[in-house]
């Protein structure tokens, strides 16, 4: 197989001799760096196309994943915004149909935002998008490399997410 060069070889080369680090390891981190700039230009174009921003759709993606309806704190909490925030937030996906919020009707200082049609149309069309996008990016890699590939990133992040856990709990 004829090895193909991309912008990390450049960058390697540029540095080579100049910075003391492993060659190996710069190039696996700057490769997954790249390639997740890349997914998120690439999904930001995506949900362009269908007139959402990665805000709107992460909201209406946390509604969908908790069966399309939540509390603004429960939101909040979910997606790190303050109140505040997260007022502004549902102000502009109301204003735009995506949502709505209900009082509750057993306790009226209770508050329910709820996902609309529209809001599950415009989420399911930006699901469908992104899906294309992805795929796109996978297709690269024939189906052993993209398991091997899963295989490889689970093992690393599974490293770090029990590195982390273990460092928070001294």
């Amino acid at each position: 197989m004829t090895r193909v060069e991309d912008s990390v070889d450049h960058h390697l080369a540029r540095w080579r001799g100049k910075a003391p680090y492993d060659e190996r390891t710069e190039a696996i981190i700057t490769r997954m760096q790249f390639l997740v700039k890349h997914v998120h230009q690439a999904k930001d174009r995506a949900l362009a196309e269908i007139g959402l921003q990665e805000f709107e759709f992460e909201t209406l993606h946390r509604l969908v994943s908790h069966g399309g309806s939540m509390t603004p704190s429960e939101l909040a909490q979910e997606l790190l915004l303050s109140p505040a925030g997260m007022t502004g937030r549902l102000d502009t996906l109301e204003q735009a149909g995506l949502v709505r919020r209900l009082r509750g009707t057993g306790d009226r200082r209770r508050v329910e935002v709820e996902l609309t049609d529209a809001g599950h149309a415009k989420w399911l069309a930006a699901m469908e998008v992104r899906a294309v996008v992805e795929g796109d990016m996978v297709a690269a890699l024939d189906p052993a490399a993209q398991e091997t590939l899963d295989a490889l990133l689970r093992q690393m992040l599974a490293k770090v997410e029990t590195d982390r856990n273990a460092a928070s709990t001294r």
